[in-house]
């Protein structure tokens, strides 16, 4: 979606040709002939950038004045003052209240899109859902699909499954990619000052504080755990959704946006209804393409993926050489449960690299693993007292029983794959299974 710049001059050619031409540029180009309409303007909206005429003739206030009330308005704003009769002394005049000249702007621009490109690669290597299993390519299939559409998608998963990642990735793949992307936590709003974060506020001297959904205009707004939003502003926001529209705190303008709303939730939006802590009109208005991001055990084939990625990253961070990881510490985190998903995975990638011992870190070894991780899969294992009172033929078989508990876990539950990591026929391993009295395998090639 385009920039949204604001054109403020007399001469109603000047202004229909500058529009014309930022409009062939790609930018959202709006039109005021005077002071009085041009803070109107920025009232029913805040603008990207604001170009001025420094002359204004007939207008209440000149260029220089109307620079002025817009940063009295609204100081980060930027605006560039036009002029094709103004001297040195004009320009000087313009930038100490708060504009910036051609050539300032120029090379701001330069340095700011040097620092986005370089924002955006280390995004794109962060905001990437990772893997190869089926359930995260049917997940990324169908953000795929309704990217290019304005439809709203309600994105649910347990904590630490990826859902704001998901949300960015809808962002990058949409025609809203070059626009803002904005995110409310709804579980940290405070229910007191939710309503000024969402719209903005406006004072009696006119001063205005742009809100996150007019920050997001062109953009998209992620809803985090919208679950947890006061009951009060899911009314305000079921508006919006309605008419894309709204009014700051303590302002009568209504403010017209264009905005996708995303929202994400690890609870039981439904439950919610039901117990009548989530208006149902709402939850039907946010859910029009459902998303579920699956738990990483039931994806445990993209742990190894994952772990490179997070490796290369820590490693990449640190300035050194990216280890190797064990096969036995690739094991031991593919058979662990991971209540904590994908952020509990990254957060133990990078205590490992930062506690490892020694300088030169060449490969990480099981022993260096959290003890949480080591402890998985082994609750049910007999001491050693208890092994030494058990006859040889019960300690082998809970042994049996429990190493290829693990292993299926490990492997998703494919029989297929576990019967070729054991060494055994899969017909084999079946039979063992159903004597053991373990079915939680599947049969899949």
């Amino acid at each position: 979606m385009a920039l949204d710049i604001l054109i403020v001059d007399d001469e109603i050619d000047i202004c229909d040709l500058v529009a014309g031409v930022m409009e062939d540029e790609g930018y959202e180009a709006r039109t005021a002939a005077n002071s009085d309409a041009a803070l109107e303007a920025i009232r029913q909206r805040r603008p990207s950038l604001v170009l001025i005429d420094v002359w204004l003739q007939g207008s209440r206030l000149d260029g220089l004045g109307l620079v002025e009330a817009v940063k009295a308005m609204d100081a980060s704003i930027p605006v560039i003052v036009i002029s094709g009769h103004g001297g040195i002394d004009t320009a000087v005049a313009a930038i100490r209240r708060g504009a910036f000249d051609m050539v300032a702007r120029a090379t701001e621009t330069e340095r700011l899109r040097s620092e986005v490109e370089a924002l955006r690669e280390r995004a794109g290597q962060a905001d990437e859902l990772n893997g190869t299993s089926a359930a995260i390519n049917q997940v990324r299939a169908t953000l795929k699909r309704v990217a290019s559409t304005g439809s709203r998608v309600l994105i649910t998963g347990g904590a630490g499954t990826g859902k704001e990642i998901a949300a960015r990735v809808l962002h990058q793949w949409s025609g809203r990619a070059n626009g803002p992307f904005r995110v409310i936590s709804s579980a940290r709003m405070d229910p007191e000052t939710v309503e000024q974060e969402l719209f903005g506020t406006e004072q009696s001297d006119g001063s205005i504080r742009p809100g996150l959904l007019e920050q997001a205009h062109g953009g998209t707004l992620f809803l985090d755990e919208v679950a947890d939003m006061p009951l009060t502003t899911q009314g305000k926001i079921l508006r919006v959704l309605t008419d894309q529209s709204f009014m700051r705190a303590g302002g009568s303008t209504q403010i017209r946006v264009d905005v996708r709303i995303v929202s994400g939730s690890a609870r039981d939006l439904l439950a919610a209804v039901a117990d009548r802590s989530f208006r149902e009109d709402l939850y039907y208005r946010l859910n029009v393409v459902p998303v579920h991001i699956p738990p990483l055990r039931e994806r445990r084939d993209d742990i190894a993926t994952l772990c490179d990625h997070f490796v290369m990253r820590y490693a990449a961070e640190r300035r050194i050489a990216p280890p190797s990881l064990a096969p036995e510490a690739l094991a031991a985190l593919q058979a662990h449960d991971w209540p904590g998903n994908v952020r509990e995975l990254r957060n133990v990638v990078e205590r490992v690299m930062i506690l490892a011992p020694g300088d030169r870190l060449t490969r990480i070894e099981l022993d260096m693993l959290p003890s949480e991780i080591l402890r998985s899969g082994s609750e049910n294992l007999p001491s050693a007292d208890a092994i030494m009172a058990t006859p040889l033929k019960e300690a082998r078989e809970h042994f049996e029983r429990e190493y290829l508990r693990i292993q299926i876990r490990r492997f998703s539950g494919n029989v297929s794959r576990t019967a070729t990591f054991v060494g055994m026929e899969r017909s084999a391993l079946h039979r063992k299974l159903k004597l053991l009295g373990l079915t939680e395998g599947r049969d899949e090639d």
